[in-house]
Order: C-alpha cells, then structure tokens, then sequence
C-alpha cells in the first residue's frame, strides 16, 4: 500500500457493471503495456483512511503521512482556494496593495507574551510581533491607503487548548474610513470567497453592542444559532422573602438573572443538576438554583418550591416556559452573574445536543458584529490600574472622549469584533491618529514606556490620516467552514498541545558552543519542582 509506480497504457471505459461513481476515475481504466515501481513503502504506522482511529499525537508525529487523508487533502485546498478568492477581491476589485512586514521586530507594550530572539549584540533582543499593528499603522502614514497581508503572527501564550504559537491573520488596514466601511468591506470579502458547497453568507450582518451580548448570552461571543438568552428578573423579586435574593438585590449592581432550558426535565438527569451546581460554585463562587416547573416536581428544593408559589406565573410569562423547561436562576453581581449563565448556556446546550436534540444546525453560519466595547478594563491583578481591553492604539467613542480624562473606565471604543458561531474570528478597530492622544493614552492611562513607541508616535505627528482596520484569523475561520474538530487540522504542519512539533522534535536544545555569539548561556533549573517539569518535558530542558 502507498508505494509510488509509473504506469502506461491505453485509456480505456471499464467493462459494462464495473464503474464506480463514487471514484473521479470511476468510468474508466487503464489497459498497461509497462508499469515501473519508483518507490516502495514500509509497513506504515497507520492506514492511510479517514474512519480509521488514530491519536493526534501519532497523526503530528507523521504528519506528512496524516495529510494524504481526504480530510486533511480537502481542508488545505478549500483553504488555498478561499485565500486567493480573498487576494482577488481586495488586490483586483477594492485596490489594496498586499505588503509583507518584518517578522524580527522590537518588544511591544501590553497585549499577548512575544517570543524573544537573541541578537549578536550582547543583551539586545527582537521580539516576534503578535501582529503586524504598527507596521500597518506606519504604512497608512506612509500613504499606501490600502493595505493588507496574509500575516504570519507569533504569540508565546503556553499551553492553550485551540490556540497555535503561530498563526494566520488576513491582515487588512484602510486610511479615511469608518467603522461602517470596514464592517462592509469584510462581508463582501466573506461572500466573495466563501465555498461554494456551503449556503451563501447573507449580507449584511447583525450587529449587537458588547452591553447587550453580555446581558443576553454572559460573553462577548455570543452563538446566536439558538436561544435560551438571559433574562433579567431583578423587578419581579423586588419585595421577595426569598434570603438569598434579598441580599443579592441590596448589594451594588446586585441582580437576579434566569436562563430557561427547554424540556430541560425531559433530557437533563439529576447528576447533571448536580455537576451544574458545582460549576458554578468551583468556578464563580455562586449559588444557581434549578427550578422545575411542575409544580408537582420532587427534584425541587424548598427554595425553589416556595419562588414557585411567590412568583411562578410571573416566571412563566417572563421567561415564556413551557411545561417541560427548566429554569436556571442566579444572583450577583451584574457581570458575574451573566458570565455564569453565559458558561451554562454552552454546557446545558451540549448537554441537550448530546441527548439528541438539535440545537445548532451544523450547517448554518451564524455572523454577528460586537461593538462598543470598553477601551480599558481593570487590571485582575490590581482593579485600580488599567489596561488596554484590545490594543493601547484603538481610538476612544467620540462621544466620550471627554471621560478619558475624568472617569477613564467608563470609556466606549470604537473596537469591533466579528464572531461566527460563537467563535471570534476577526477584530479590528479605528486607530487613534493623533499623536498628542496616543501619548497621554500610554503614559499616563495605561503608564506604560512611551520610549517603546516612540518612532511610532512620531510618525503620527508628520500628517498622519484617519485610519483603521481588522484581522481575520485564518484558520478558527477555516475551521469553522470545514467543520474540523480544532485548528490542527486546517493548517499542514501545526505545533502540539504543548507548543512542540512532533514530527522534528522542536522547540530542541543547542550546544554551549553555538550559544556564544549570542552572549546568552542556559542557567539550568535548580528547584527538584522545575527539574521535575524539565524531566516530563525533556524538548525544553531550559523552561
């Protein structure tokens, strides 16, 4: 199996009875006058054929094997297809200009870890940029007003589920434009290259404020395909007897917030409740409490029993239940509170798929646009500093620009992401083009080293336009498309779980020798806990 021969002969049909429609050469065979074996194959580690079982592990390990597979075969090239769709559309109908970047750049302020490269100048580094920001930026200044790259992006995030230590972003960056213009450009681009075995994209798409989708589905990539949104029930319970509820409701903030799951009774089991209930407490600290609405149901708890006959009719007008349904309820704190529905939602909704009932149609694309995200959030570490919620180069709302200097945190940005099935797989935003702004924003809101970036803040006093743009991540949106179970399978040659390539053993160490002229030498873990690490992950000795 798998070894390569030459063969020559005449075309010929098949004998009559003999196709095979589900081949590409199913009407025809080859009557051989020579055949000639260029290359034979050893027994190999797995068959070659998409139903048969194998770890990932072994897939990366012999990953120039795994990509014979149909799978893997029809990923790449709808991917290769869907690109160059792209570059035709933005290069050959809208005028951009396709301008590769460095990859070997400097340290930026705040957003995600960089690689580190060591440089033959003793002490000095590059970093591998994230993305390429300020080079996009730089080149609006320069005065190529439409720019975009298929980008090769770098971030050291660690072992992260569905995350790659490089990426692809379809990277694109506009002068004089506004939020409406690149929302638009992008559902053209999507409708221009989109498959065409896959029901059209429908322009253009919903949009929804990071306010709303918090409120309703408790993130800020919400999966629109089906319902069970959150709903706010603090006014009903206003003048409840209900402990927990009064407390809630006198703190600041302090809300009372419900999901229905429907025909929840039928298909959740009792340990099923229970694993809820402990999420909730092990990851958010908080109290859900299931409501049953049979009013003959034992499963219920005293408290529920008694909401049931203070505000039951209320509940089932509110939430628009049917008999069946369950009722997920919680209190706290605004965000909080949505955030943990927001988590039960996605679990009840596997839960309810895994018994069989369809919620989200596989085959439906369900695009939406978050905007009016906040510039800053609170830094977890210390809630008194702040941080760029995206990037530190997004430019505030202009109708609160006034706040920056007063009440910074309640500041809007003119930020937009593009989320498809509950997956983010694009965000962008206006960029700041003044440098006077871009500076305080730095300095003395987020109080990083303006030095960092000052060649940047420089050009942007020589006549920088209005400028904006977005990045499109490639392969979550090339997984979404061809329905692959992670973002392994759509790129040839991805890196582990665990950062590492399986099939070269990288990341490797090097000799002291070849270290020298780098003027950096390995200081080896000393504490039996990091050796312990070292020894389960003998590729990075020097982690």
């Amino acid at each position: 199996m798998e070894s390569v021969v030459q063969v020559s002969g005449t075309v010929i049909s098949r004998p009559p009875g003999q196709e095979n429609p589900k081949m590409p050469t199913g009407e025809i065979e080859i009557k051989v006058k020579t055949a000639k074996l260029l290359n034979s194959c050893k027994k190999l580690p797995f068959e070659i054929k998409d139903f048969v079982k194998k770890t990932e592990a072994l897939r990366l390990r012999y990953r120039y094997l795994d990509l014979r597979g149909v799978q893997m075969q029809y990923n790449l090239r709808l991917r290769s297809q869907m690109v160059m769709k792209m570059r035709e559309y933005l290069c050959n109908l809208h005028g951009f200009v396709d301008i590769e970047t460095p990859t070997l750049f400097k340290r930026t302020p705040g957003g995600a870890k960089e690689f580190v490269i060591p440089s033959r100048e003793p002490g000095k580094f590059y970093s591998l940029p994230q993305s390429p920001q300020q080079f996009k930026q730089l080149l609006m200044v320069g005065g190529l007003d439409r720019y975009f790259q298929v980008a090769r992006c770098y971030r050291d995030e660690g072992s992260r589920p569905d995350r790659q230590p490089e990426f692809t972003q379809i990277d694109i960056e506009m002068s004089f434009v506004e939020q409406t213009g690149i929302q638009s450009l992008i559902e053209g681009l999507l409708q221009y290259s989109w498959p065409s075995d896959k029901d059209p994209v429908v322009v253009p798409f919903p949009s929804m404020t990071f306010a709303e989708a918090l409120a309703s589905y408790g993130t800020d990539k919400p999966d629109t395909r089906f319902g069970m949104k959150i709903v706010d029930i603090s006014d009903m319970f206003r003048n409840t007897k209900v402990g927990f509820l009064q407390d809630a409701l006198s703190k600041p903030q302090g809300t009372i917030k419900a999901i229905c799951i429907p025909e929840g009774e039928k298909y959740l089991k009792r340990k099923d409740i229970e694993s809820i209930r402990k999420f909730a407490a092990d990851h958010f600290n908080q109290e859900v409490l299931p409501i049953f609405l049979k009013t003959n149901n034992n499963w219920n708890s005293p408290v529920a029993k008694f909401i049931m006959e203070e505000q039951g009719l209320g509940l089932i007008r509110l939430l628009e239940t049917q008999e069946e349904d369950v009722v997920l309820l919680t209190a706290g704190e605004h965000k909080k509170a949505c955030s943990l529905l927001g988590k039960l939602r996605l679990e009840c909704a596997d839960l309810l798929e895994a018994r069989g009932v369809v919620l989200r149609d596989p085959a439906l694309f369900s695009f939406l646009w978050v905007v009016d995200f906040p510039l800053f959030f609170p830094k977890e570490e210390n809630p008194e500093e702040l941080e760029a919620a995206h990037h530190p180069f997004t430019a505030p709302h202009p109708s609160d620009v006034h706040l920056l200097y007063t009440e910074p945190q309640k500041v809007r940005s003119q930020h937009y992401d593009l989320v498809l099935n509950g997956s983010e797989i694009g965000g962008g935003s206006i960029r700041i083009h003044d440098a006077e702004l871009q500076h305080y924003i730095l300095a003395t809101v987020l109080k990083e080293d303006v030095k960092l970036l000052s060649h940047l803040l420089q050009a942007l006093d020589y006549g920088a336009p209005p400028h904006g743009g977005i990045a499109i991540g490639l392969d979550r949106l090339m997984c979404l498309v061809t329905g692959a179970p992670s973002i392994r399978d759509v790129i040839a040659f991805p890196k582990s779980f665990q950062g590492h390539d399986l099939m070269s053993n990288a990341p490797d160490s090097i000799p002291p020798e070849e270290l020298k002229p780098y003027h950096i030498q390995v200081s080896w873990p000393t504490d039996s806990k990091t050796e312990k690490s070292s020894l389960n992950h003998p590729c990075h000795p020097e982690s």
